[in-house]
């Protein structure tokens, strides 16, 4: 890393990162797996708001540089099978997997479709590519990686996710509110 902090003086960062980036994915496999019950949707709103507080520290910070401007190699696929994963959340979110989103507020103006699956696994696989930097004593390669695709990509499919989580949430609870006041 150039300009900014020693290695060491990243540690603090990268080891909250990495254990919210380790929650996160708990979190996510025990929901795809049908442990979430009908609490599905709070938690993963929880689960993604937590990991989102991670991401926004790392947009905050200086930029990562590594000296080379090299990433090593992270290795073979990551441990958590994802396509599994992807399709255990569709199935628990069945009915409102599928959401429309501005993608970029600033740049356009159509909505697009997305599903929440597919952007919570999205996340999942950014996060597990720091995490094998992480494990392999990295800690640099891991906060670069993270940072880089937290501004490039899954800090836009975490946030678009959130106000979908947030939404389904928020229809819920006002929805019945309305209902009962109705009555």
């Amino acid at each position: 890393m150039s300009d900014g902090p020693g290695a060491e003086d990243w540690r603090p960062i990268a080891d909250r990162v990495a254990g919210n980036a380790r929650d996160f994915l708990d979190g996510l496999t025990a929901v795809a797996r049908g442990e979430g019950a009908d609490e599905t949707v709070p938690l993963l709103l929880l689960e993604t708001a937590q990991v989102m507080l991670a991401g926004a520290q790392l947009g905050a910070s200086k930029d990562v540089i590594l000296p080379s401007n090299w990433e090593p190699d992270v290795g073979a696929d990551p441990d958590v099978d994802l396509d599994a994963l992807r399709t255990g959340l569709a199935t628990r979110l069945a009915g409102f997997d599928d959401y429309a989103e501005i993608f970029d507020p600033f740049a356009d103006t159509q909505a697009t479709p997305f599903r929440l699956s597919d952007d919570l696994a999205a996340v999942a696989a950014d996060l597990v590519h720091g995490l094998k930097h992480y494990e392999a004593g990295r800690v640099a390669e891991a906060l670069w990686w993270w940072q880089f695709s937290y501004v490039s990509h899954w800090g836009t499919h975490g946030g678009a996710a959130l106000r979908a989580l947030h939404s389904v949430v928020a229809h819920a609870r006002l929805d019945v509110a309305e209902e009962r006041a109705s009555r």
